[in-house]
């Protein structure tokens, strides 16, 4: 059942007309991909939120040393720890711009592409529809037929044409 809907957000999790099994798992694993990107992404975020809010509390802590009258250990503490590089060169916050421009983007920009790429290599089939023919890899189209046959088979008696 691939009639269009009025509601998009049903429409994106149907196998369009004329993809394969094969497609459709390749561009689920890609977006399983992307999903993990963006996991590392956001623990690279983690990462540099982490390292500011530690740096902070160490130049808290170095104040207090000094108005607890230890200043050699606060000058000492302030000199090498507070606003030192997390790694060799870098802040932390250059880390993520260089995963985002190096690697984050590229892997983006190949999951908005994946769709046109592989309608292109795909055995022309014909289609109810024009746009849309590949899944896309952010969608969840290979967990949707699942889901559908586990509602199913736990409510038999609801029958949804765009579940």
């Amino acid at each position: 059942m691939n009639e269009p809907t009025d509601r998009p957000w049903l429409e994106r999790n149907r196998r369009p007309e004329g993809v394969s099994d094969e497609t459709v798992a390749a561009v689920g694993k890609f977006g399983e991909a992307l999903e993990w990107v963006e996991r590392a992404r956001g623990h690279l975020y983690d990462f540099h939120q982490m390292m500011g809010h530690a740096d902070a509390l160490i130049g808290e802590a170095a104040d207090e040393l000094r108005e607890a009258g230890h200043s050699a250990q606060a000058r000492h503490i302030e000199a090498d720890l507070v606003g030192r590089n997390a790694i060799e060169g870098r802040w932390s916050f250059q880390l993520v711009e260089e995963y985002d421009a190096i690697y984050w983007s590229a892997v983006r920009a190949a999951a908005d592409d994946l769709p046109r790429t592989a309608r292109r290599r795909a055995p022309p089939r014909p289609r109810i529809r024009d746009e849309g023919a590949t899944p896309n890899p952010r969608r969840s189209l290979p967990r949707a037929a699942p889901r559908r046959r586990s509602r199913l088979k736990a409510r038999p008696a609801v029958i949804c044409s765009s579940c």
